[in-house]
């Protein structure tokens, strides 16, 4: 086995699989309707060691739970188009919002901490406007009036701020939200 290889095992090893039980009963218990369970985390480790492979993985564990929770809400989607006509509806939406489980909290609470830091590492105009348009939920309108600029400006810096903050994600292999 190349150095290499064995790095990334011992990574996955002690950074990884120690949620997988974890992440299993919480995809049983979250998306009972989702699939079979053993896919969505073989999937997820999967694409888990790809983004390893391109780049440090800040947070395994929040990675791991995101990607996961993308891949059951993309397969109750699909379902709903596939159901037969006697099944119930599902809303995949209904199933995110009901429950607050320790993993959902942990989850949310590490990626408003990682949108945080990219808000923050934006310069000050993009890191205004976004913290009014994204954090305060202000109009552009609202934010021009605010900051006495105008509203063009406001959609710009908005846009150039997005853009910093996805680059911010990708940098630092905070990938989960783009990738599904």
């Amino acid at each position: 086995m190349p150095p290499q290889d064995s790095e990334q095992a011992r990574w996955f090893v002690d950074e990884v699989l120690p949620h997988e039980k974890e992440l299993r009963a919480w995809l049983r218990a979250r998306f009972p309707g989702a699939g079979d369970v053993d896919d969505l985390v073989q999937e997820a480790f999967t694409r888990l060691l790809k983004a390893h492979e391109s780049g440090p993985v800040v947070n395994p564990r929040a990675y791991l739970f995101v990607i996961t929770r993308n891949m059951a809400l993309n397969q109750l989607r699909h379902l709903r188009y596939e159901r037969p006509p006697d099944a119930e509806e599902v809303d995949p939406l209904s199933i995110v919002d009901d429950i607050n489980s320790p993993p959902d909290s942990i989850v949310k609470k590490e990626d408003l901490q990682q949108l945080i830091k990219a808000i923050q590492s934006l310069p000050n105009r993009c890191r205004q406007v976004m913290t009014l348009r994204k954090i305060y939920g202000l109009s552009q309108k609202e934010v021009a009036d605010r900051l006495g600029i105008s509203v063009h400006t406001v959609e710009a810096q908005g846009s150039i701020g997005l853009r910093k903050c996805i680059e911010y994600f990708r940098c630092h292999g905070y990938l989960a939200h783009f990738e599904t």
